[in-house]
């Protein structure tokens, strides 16, 4: 039998809050972290609107040292060592000071790109023929395990220290390897989460696609609107989330605060075949990604109170929807409550998976569920499927039993994991 394995600890870096007590007022708030970014505008962005983490240098004093930061150009490395600190602080452990590796402790933490600020700066100074001025840091600033080595590093772990990439499913991703680990037998306690860096240069792309809406450069607060009839694309979000993962026995053991229990998850690809493309999921494997989830975690569809979403703020949310209501086999007034926190963060690409885990697991700690934010308008296409009463546009009091959170990314590839509420036994 797998071990079991809880959620001790959670850390945050996100642009409508920065560490857990921020993040969670602000949620509970619906304040958003979507503003107006000069920069996009100078550079002749036709969205001009993005969500980025607001982190002052005084904070980043806290994390790196002064040696550290010289050169420190890579903000998904900025994020993730704030988001993963915190969370390993927050579960109650210590960095180790001892002259071994922790064996039965390590990280998975994701990202899509890293540095990519620290890229362009070195390209331009190997193009001028100062090699000799990138310093010693550029590798592990662009490599794209350096979030995981930097952090495997300054808490000295033994066990596996790794980086995962799966576009906009990387957080959740994480979360179900490290889940797998941990019950497995193979480690004690995992750090997961994912990062990604913020500005021009990642989000560029997504702007030449035209995906991203341009009708909101006057009015960013309104600009990212996840199941919303006026919604007219994704804004490009960053920043990190962190959790801690250990087995139920040393959590237990250590008499660690205990957040909810990860009864497991699914991983699974579309294949990008049928209407499943680079960009388009396939709908019979996101499908067979939340059956199998279920299955895996010894629960039934009925079980499921409140669905965490990916829900974009695009075309596809309407058939998101749908696709949950096929797999659970449950609709109009029978559907969980349903939510996205893109509305407030935007899509915080790499980072989103695990950035909207910390905020699914915090509402069973605030015993509620966290409203939609500009959602006042729902797309005629899910009312179809389901109620409009399973779409909070109000945060709501209800102490969640079982709460089922997926990402479906680029690369027509899913993730859904399965959180509980735990109680002390």
């Amino acid at each position: 039998m797998n071990r079991r394995v809880v959620i001790t600890g959670l850390g945050v870096c996100a642009p409508n809050g920065v560490g857990l007590t921020d993040f969670t007022n602000a949620l509970l708030d619906g304040k958003s972290g979507l503003r107006h970014q000069p920069n996009l505008e100078k550079l002749g962005f036709g969205c001009q609107v993005a969500g980025e983490p607001l982190v002052k240098d005084k904070l980043i004093e806290y994390y790196f040292t002064p040696l550290e930061r010289r050169g420190l150009n890579a903000t998904g490395i900025v994020y993730g060592v704030i988001a993963g600190i915190d969370a390993w602080k927050d579960a109650g452990l210590e960095k180790n000071t001892t002259d071994e590796p922790s064996w039965d402790r390590g990280v998975i933490f994701g990202t899509g790109i890293l540095g990519v600020d620290k890229f362009r700066e070195a390209i331009h100074l190997i193009d001028e023929g100062n090699v000799r001025r990138l310093g010693s840091t550029s590798v592990i600033q662009t490599m794209a395990s350096g979030i995981s080595a930097y952090l495997g590093g300054l808490l000295g772990c033994g066990n596996q220290v790794t980086t995962n990439s799966a576009a906009c499913t990387t957080g959740t991703e994480g979360i179900i390897m490290a889940y797998d680990r941990i019950s497995q037998g193979k480690a004690e306690i995992m750090l997961t989460g994912s990062c990604s860096d913020s500005g021009p240069y990642v989000w560029g792309g997504f702007d030449a696609m035209r995906i991203l809406p341009r009708g909101y450069n006057d009015n960013p607060t309104k600009a990212s609107r996840p199941m919303s009839a006026t919604a007219g694309g994704f804004i490009p979000g960053s920043g990190a989330g962190a959790l801690v993962l250990e087995s139920l026995e040393s959590a237990k053991k250590r008499g660690a605060r205990i957040y909810a229990e990860v009864l497991g998850g699914e991983i699974n690809s579309g294949g990008q075949i049928g209407e499943g493309s680079m960009t388009a999921p396939n709908s019979i494997a996101v499908q067979r990604c939340i059956r199998n989830a279920i299955t895996n975690s010894g629960i039934e569809a009925s079980d499921i109170d409140v669905i965490n979403g990916h829900l974009t703020a695009t075309s596809k949310d309407g058939l998101e929807i749908e696709n949950w209501s096929k797999a659970l086999e449950r609709k109009y007034d029978d559907f969980p409550y349903i939510n996205s926190f893109k509305g407030s963060v935007g899509h915080c690409l790499a980072a989103a998976g695990s950035i909207e885990s910390v905020a699914t697991v915090l509402q069973f700690k605030e015993q509620v569920v966290f409203k939609n934010v500009n959602c006042d308008d729902i797309h005629p296409e899910i009312l179809a499927v389901i109620s409009e009463s399973c779409i909070p546009r109000e945060t709501k009091r209800h102490q969640s039993k079982i709460i089922a959170k997926a990402s479906f990314g680029f690369g027509d590839v899913n993730a859904c994991v399965i959180f509980k509420s735990f109680s002390k036994e």
